[in-house]
């Protein structure tokens, strides 16, 4: 068992350490000049040494960084800095002024909720839009009235968009929607096939809260609808359901598939339980009542931007 003087010895050996470590790193003019820009005391900083270069280092990193794309930090866009505490140092990672940038850029994305929609959607954007045919600026067209209108005040009808695969009708409206986060208007997109297989597998309290955020948006695109495998409940409780809510409530609500609406309907007639064609037809009747239809038959670009 050691006794007290053991103790005292092993002390004073670890302080002097501590402060060989120290003077020894400011023989590093970089060292010495960040340390010196902290100021705090050197009795604080000594028990730092090891931390404190490698804040030191990305310190100078992000001094002659142009670029976020240039960071050599651990963490890219943030640089370990030291917080003092009274006699302590906790070490942070705080963003650089690149990150930072960025972080205000994107913060629009929060707006937008995606459901079994892939990520990638929240960085469509209406600026690298082909407009090579006359669909497509039909629909942009309409895109700038609609959010003439709803700055008014108004509930304008949303969009209907088919044609065929690949056409980039997806990637349109999700641009039309970021948009309108930037505007901090809140939307959700669906990808409807995937999302009734989600909503199949859900808890009851994850299933009514999915479908209460699905119906009461502000905006929503319900992508790819025809694409699924089609029960009664699909249609009937949920497509159904949803449709109904969002025509009393005068909420937009858009559509994108591979089927016009007569086809859509044919889809919708047949189910797993048998034909019935008056529940489909009632379905496209609420699609037309909420929105505009438009084509879009460009080529594929499913390998492009847009």
């Amino acid at each position: 068992m050691k006794n007290v003087k053991d103790i005292m010895k092993m002390s004073d050996q670890n302080v002097f350490d501590l402060k060989s470590n120290y003077q020894e790193a400011l023989n590093n003019s970089k060292f010495r000049d960040y340390v010196k820009i902290l100021n705090i005391p050197n009795e604080i900083l000594m028990k730092y040494t090891s931390t404190l270069e490698d804040a030191c280092l990305e310190f100078n990193n992000c001094s002659s960084c142009k670029a976020l794309g240039m960071c050599k930090n651990q963490t890219k866009g943030f640089v370990l800095s030291p917080k003092r505490y009274n006699n302590t140092l906790n070490f942070e990672y705080v963003a650089c002024p690149y990150m930072q940038k960025n972080l205000q850029e994107n913060e629009y994305k929060k707006n937008i909720e995606l459901f079994s929609a892939p990520k990638k959607i929240k960085e469509a954007s209406l600026k690298i839009i082909h407009t090579d045919d006359k669909n497509r600026l039909e629909v942009i067209k309409y895109f700038k009235t609609f959010m003439d209108n709803y700055q008014d005040k108004v509930s304008p009808k949303g969009i209907y968009l088919h044609g065929s695969f690949g056409t980039g009708k997806s990637y349109m409206i999700a641009a039309f929607f970021n948009e309108f986060a930037k505007r901090n208007v809140h939307s959700v997109i669906i990808y409807f096939p995937e999302f009734l297989r989600s909503l199949k597998e859900s808890f009851d309290s994850e299933y009514k809260e999915m479908f209460h955020q699905v119906k009461m948006a502000p905006l929503l695109l319900i992508d790819d609808i025809g694409a699924e495998n089609l029960t009664p409940w699909a249609r009937d409780e949920i497509l159904g359901s949803i449709l109904q809510y969002r025509m009393d409530e005068e909420l937009p609500t858009f559509f994108t598939s591979n089927f016009n609406l007569e086809q859509l309907e044919e889809h919708l007639a047949n189910t797993n339980n048998g034909i019935d064609r008056v529940k489909a037809k009632r379905i496209v009747e609420r699609i037309k009542e909420l929105t505009v239809k438009f084509e879009l038959a460009s080529k594929n670009r499913r390998n492009t931007n847009d």
